[in-house]
């Protein structure tokens, strides 16, 4: 699986390719397959995300989780501040990382 991910041009914030649009969420990515480029020059182009790439993922019963541990970071959110993280009240939070 082929997903896409980068950063809000307004915000800073990490997005993902949703197929029609952006989203905060891991979850809500969609596999791009070999469209991933034409994504990027797309929506660059439109000024709708910065910094934009394609990463591998893998789809499991919990959802969608980046293969590698560097995006898997990004997805969830800081790791020195857990309150700030996209699963704040989730005690097993940083397990989905490791």
């Amino acid at each position: 699986m082929k997903i896409l991910t980068g950063n809000d041009l307004k915000t800073g914030a990490v997005i993902w390719w949703t197929g029609v649009g952006w989203s905060l969420n891991v979850n809500d990515s969609t596999d791009v397959g070999e469209h991933g480029a034409a994504i990027i020059a797309r929506e660059e182009g439109a000024q709708n995300v910065f910094a934009a790439y394609v990463v591998d993922g893998v789809k499991t019963d919990e959802g969608v989780r980046p293969s590698h541990i560097k995006e898997r970071i990004r997805a969830l959110g800081p790791t020195v501040r857990p309150d700030l993280t996209l699963k704040p009240s989730d005690p097993e939070a940083v397990n989905w990382v490791i």
